[in-house]
């Protein structure tokens, strides 16, 4: 059984996933919970390196099916090495990006099948659901606007067109429409910490008084 409180982010390229993931985890340490950050592709060495395929804008092309498969490979290690152990450690395990990111991408993105995604994403995840998903809405054009800004540079997904990322944006609104019990959308706003109190309100009744069982 898993005992810790698995919370996934979700949203468009330019969202502000990272950094209220980062100031959540920081209110929840600072409650004396222990918690660990992750994203996806990544958090393991095998994820890492599909991350660095199908993020890096050199490799070019990838068939549809490809791109889709290497992210469940990376997906299925990382819920295996990473989040069940730490769950069943009973820790706060917080993800940047997780199935839902890859039925937005390559379901609603690149036009696979949403139900074909679902039975893959369910193999890779092996039961490992999360309790909450908070979905960061932003218009997308307005969030690729800023990562292309980066002195980085825009990613092999960021790169995409305008069509591509406005289905995405489409796609994880009605991902959240068809599971409203787990998600909860939060509105982008200027302020930083206006939108992280809003995503702590979203979550808080994962964790009783702030001092729950979940703790180190």
């Amino acid at each position: 059984m898993l005992r810790g409180v698995f919370i996934t982010f979700e949203g468009g390229d330019g969202a502000g996933k990272s950094s209220q993931m980062s100031l959540l985890a920081d209110g929840l340490t600072s409650r004396g919970y222990a918690v660990r950050t992750l994203r996806e592709p990544g958090g393991t060495a095998i994820g890492e390196a599909v991350r660095s395929i199908v993020l890096d804008p050199a490799t070019g092309s990838l068939d549809p099916i490809a791109e889709l498969l290497l992210h469940e490979a990376a997906r299925a290690q990382l819920v295996a090495e990473v989040i069940k152990p730490a769950l069943g450690r009973g820790e706060v395990v917080l993800c940047d990006r997780f199935y839902d990111s890859t039925l937005a991408y390559q379901g609603f993105g690149r036009g696979i099948d949403i139900d074909r995604i679902d039975e893959v994403n369910a193999i890779a995840v092996a039961g490992c659901i999360p309790d909450r998903t908070v979905l960061i809405e932003l218009d997308p054009m307005r969030g690729l606007a800023k990562v292309r800004a980066r002195d980085a540079g825009a990613d092999r997904m960021e790169q995409e067109d305008a069509a591509f990322h406005g289905a995405v944006h489409d796609g994880f609104l009605a991902l959240a429409r068809r599971e409203p019990g787990r998600f909860r959308i939060v509105a982008q706003t200027p302020s930083r910490e206006e939108t992280a109190a809003v995503i702590l309100k979203a979550v808080e009744d994962l964790f009783p008084d702030m001092t729950g069982s979940v703790r180190r």
